[in-house]
């Protein structure tokens, strides 16, 4: 049985052995043979799948097409929690299983949409980049700040999907001292104690200080963020995205920041990644933006590939498990 790691360098650039993978082993105790590939260019997809039996994939896309030239292909291993590089529908049709890996990177993208709104609210790399160049010691005043100093205590932190990850952002928050809401179809009593319903999402765009996002890329969340959205939001307010990309319509959030129709926004996502040259949200006004590096903490990916290592021996014992297309 063949395994094919297809575009393994993001999560695991070096600093993890891949050993566990290559002692694998299969049903009949001989162990699996293992190829890993730092990254597969569309092209060569195929090619490189071909003698696959499982498959695991970060980024790489496999589509209905991609899977029909694929007839060995029985398991597709998605290194994230979100799987929507593979179509799960034509991979049930083929009977072919999709596994996520969730919950794995919890308290790191959590760590960072704060990251975010400390920055934005703060500057604190900003201010130190000040001093160093002197404008501190050349000062008449014993202080100075180069944007304004924002406190969080008392502010309306509003989150968009409470998964895991955005009730662990949400607990980071209330303990900052700020009002946690959200829009949810659980009752308030199946809710923490810290974290208050509100009747609906243009209630909770209208009432938020800082909007976090943590929902999963579906149709209907698709483009959550766009004109009419982002009018109904106070010119204070802040957005912050961790979740996925294409939850914001590019050209819409940068347009409200450049009329100030809000008052920053940060981005560990964007709809297309690597980003196209000229993104409207380069040059938007006070937009932050990280390279999708939430879920890269050494610790986040230790997880991540212990959880995958496991799916796989579950897959193979027969009993597969953190499936994505019952």
């Amino acid at each position: 049985m063949t395994i094919v790691e297809i575009d393994g360098f993001a999560a695991n650039p070096g600093d993890i052995s891949w050993q566990p993978w290559k002692e694998i082993q299969c049903p009949d105790g001989t162990v699996c043979e293992f190829t890993m590939y730092d990254r597969t260019p569309a092209e060569l997809v195929v090619e490189r799948s071909k003698d696959a039996d499982i498959v695991i994939t970060n980024k790489v896309m496999f589509s209905d097409e991609v899977m029909a030239q694929l007839p060995k292909l029985k398991y597709i291993g998605v290194l994230a929690t979100g799987y929507n590089v593979v179509d799960t529908e034509a991979a049930k049709r083929r009977g072919i299983i999709v596994t996520n890996i969730p919950a794995y990177s919890t308290p790191s993208v959590a760590q960072l949409a704060i990251a975010h709104l400390l920055n934005i609210t703060n500057n604190v790399a900003g201010h130190s980049d000040s001093v160093r160049k002197g404008e501190w010691s050349s000062c008449p005043d014993f202080t100075y700040t180069l944007t304004p100093q924002m406190e969080l205590a008392g502010k309306n932190f509003a989150v968009v999907g409470l998964g895991n990850t955005g009730i662990a952002t949400a607990q980071i928050a209330a303990t900052l001292g700020m009002n946690v809401i959200a829009y949810t179809s659980k009752e308030q009593s199946q809710l923490p104690i810290y974290i208050n319903k509100v009747s609906s999402l243009d209630e909770l765009f209208q009432q938020a200080d800082v909007l976090s996002l943590h929902c999963p890329l579906t149709e209907s969340t698709k483009h959550i963020i766009n004109r009419e959205h982002l009018a109904l939001m106070k010119s204070s307010a802040i957005l912050i995205n961790t979740g996925r990309g294409p939850l914001v319509d590019d050209q819409a959030l940068a347009d409200a920041l450049n009329s100030g129709s809000i008052y920053a926004a940060g981005l560990d996502v964007l709809t297309k990644e690597p980003p196209i040259s000229g993104s409207p949200l380069f040059t938007a006004r006070n937009c932050f933006i990280t390279p999708h590096i939430a879920w890269a903490s050494l610790a986040a990916r230790e997880r991540l590939m212990s959880i995958a290592i496991e799916n796989v021996k579950a897959y193979l014992a027969g009993k597969p498990k953190n499936v994505v297309n019952k």
